[in-house]
């Protein structure tokens, strides 16, 4: 029976991390894999502190595992190159793995490592052009970032060449460093705010949307999951299309194709989430023009 390796930043006991869990195992089930019967699968969890990845994926290699599936982006795909370079890793969705220096292109990764990339730049561009139909007078907004995560760096000088608006990035990498970065932007006064693409950041995203809201901040973000958990606005990736993808990528190697062999892909398919509740908690009245191209409004 083979056995895919899943590495995680995230918690195990988080409900998001088990619905994506959830749904890549559904799609390794639509490709003839159902996990306990013709595939095993082995979880390790980092519980939200990155530093335990390189020994959780120390683990897998151990296990001999065939394939490991990098969730997370970067960390999860890093601490796996430097644990293995000859067992297969497929990421399972990294802002820039090029950057990163997980492949050496997109069209040929090379080495051990293939799977999924986010196109950051198109991403950013679209998110402040949302925000600025909600915000129409805006003119500066602030951006949160991962200094630690070069993906971000490049997210920043895209959205800058794109944007009319004056962008204020405020840094952050751990839980401390995000209060403060909202007292800087409490004291900045931005009309709104973005949260780049970071594994960190979904850890963090219910102090996240609770401090927005509570500096009455409007934001948009680049995974629905923030907006599943009170962030104001999600623009990004499919979450269903990362899992098919993902386990499309294990199951072409499983049966015996070389991870050089397949290039990095791109998502086509993205989703508008918005959370009525946290828009009234702002008292921010959402254009009808963005309502209708939402592919999910939250009531609740």
């Amino acid at each position: 029976m083979p056995r895919v390796g899943l590495l995680s930043p995230y918690s195990a006991s988080d409900p998001q991390a088990q619905r994506g869990r959830d749904l890549f195992l559904q799609a390794l089930r639509e490709l003839g894999y159902v996990e306990g019967q013709n595939v095993a699968v082995e979880y390790r969890w980092a519980e939200g502190k990155d530093e335990r990845l390189p020994r959780l994926a120390a683990e897998l290699v151990h296990s001999a595992v065939d394939v490991i599936v990098a969730a997370g982006g970067v960390p999860s795909a890093r601490a796996a190159q430097q644990a293995t370079r000859t067992i297969p890793i497929v990421i399972g969705g990294a802002v820039d793995p090029v950057g990163a220096g997980l492949v050496a292109s997109l069209a040929r990764p090379g080495g051990n490592i293939t799977g999924l990339t986010l196109i950051p730049d198109a991403l950013v561009s679209k998110q402040l052009e949302l925000l600025t139909e909600v915000l129409p007078k805006a003119s500066r907004v602030a951006v949160l970032w991962n200094p630690d995560n070069s993906g971000n760096a490049r997210q920043l000088r895209a959205a800058e060449e794109a944007s009319g608006l004056r962008l204020e990035p405020v840094g952050a990498r751990s839980s401390a460093e995000i209060d403060k970065a909202f007292v800087t932007m409490a004291q900045q006064r931005p009309d709104g705010f973005v949260v780049l693409l970071d594994p960190f950041f979904i850890v963090e995203r219910e102090r996240i949307a609770d401090l927005a809201i509570r500096n009455r901040l409007p934001g948009v973000y680049g995974f629905r999951i923030h907006a599943d958990d009170g962030g104001l606005m999600a623009y990004g990736a499919s979450r269903v299309e990362i899992a098919k993808q993902t386990a499309y990528y294990v199951a072409r190697i499983l049966k015996g194709t070389k991870p050089a062999d397949l290039p990095v892909a791109q998502p086509t398919k993205f989703e508008l989430v918005i959370n009525m509740k946290t828009a009234k908690a702002l008292g921010l009245k959402i254009p009808q023009s963005v309502l209708l191209r939402a592919d999910e409004i939250i009531e609740r």
